[in-house]
């Protein structure tokens, strides 16, 4: 509204300097054109508010978008470091995995090593031993390992813990097959029937009968065959892991024996496993 008044004051100065008498149609003029620059006054002061207002709102937008921008940056960033961090794990995940596969293939290849070395050992000593499968021996393969299982009558004669010339002759043709398989471990393991000892003197119980079984076997392999007798062991289990849980002679017979469980040297794959 000054505005209006500023420009009628200066029209009027101007009128009065002039010194000149209007004329009621030149005065009418004069008031329409007041009348016009405070319209225009008017108008100019609207718009001039408008644009105020709108520049507080554009001020406010931006400072609201400059809020979500920073709040996006820092969101970002975050996912930018948790990117890479799980690139690293990633990565390293990867490079185990790897290793692990190529760990894997290295202990498959030692037990098929195993597996193969355990069966040619096996066909050897069923060759060697043929002879006496008749009698009462047998070679099978349980849990990677070369059993030979031999009766106790084609070792001992009855009650006896003596090797007799038909047992050592059996024991003889499987030393010539170990004195030559170096990489085996050997365990000679005594079981009985469920019969109680009776009258042996020395050999008080089945336990006795057992250990002291395996450990004539042993002694024969080592002091007269020359088997390494750090390659041994001997072992009683008495009646306690039978063959045939039966009570039929046949069955009792079958647990009655001397095995020889031979299992080759697996430094190899324990390496592998530990590592």
């Amino acid at each position: 509204m000054k505005l209006k008044y500023y420009l009628f004051a200066a029209t009027l100065c101007v009128t009065l300097h002039s010194c000149v008498v209007l004329s009621p149609k030149k005065y009418k003029s004069l008031l329409a054109e007041r009348d016009s620059l405070s319209n225009r006054s008017t108008s100019l002061e609207a718009q001039l508010s408008s644009l105020q207002a709108d520049t507080m709102h554009l001020h406010r937008a931006l400072a609201d978008l400059q809020g979500n921008y920073n709040t996006l940056s820092t969101s970002y960033n975050k996912l930018n470091d948790n990117y890479s961090n799980s690139s690293t794990k990633v990565s390293q995940l990867s490079s185990d995995l790897q290793k692990r596969e190529e760990r894997l293939k290295e202990v498959e290849e030692a037990l098929k090593k195993r597996d193969a070395a355990t069966n040619a050992l096996r066909d050897k000593l069923q060759q060697a031993l043929l002879g006496f499968q008749q009698s009462g021996l047998t070679v099978d393969i349980r849990d990677g390992k070369v059993y030979v299982s031999l009766a106790d009558k084609l070792l001992f004669p009855s009650g006896s813990i003596v090797i007799d010339e038909h047992g050592k002759l059996a024991l003889q043709q499987l030393a010539a097959v170990l004195n030559k398989e170096l990489d085996i471990n050997i365990a000679v393991e005594g079981h009985t029937d469920i019969k109680k000892v009776i009258n042996l003197g020395q050999i008080k119980d089945n336990w006795d009968l057992s250990v002291l079984r395996a450990t004539s076997v042993t002694r024969y392999l080592t002091e007269v065959q020359k088997i390494d007798p750090k390659r041994l062991t001997a072992t009683g289990k008495s009646q306690y892991q039978p063959i045939d849980p039966g009570v039929t002679p046949d069955a009792l017979a079958k647990n009655r024996r001397i095995e020889i469980v031979l299992s080759p040297k697996l430094d190899e794959l324990y390496n592998l496993i530990k590592q």
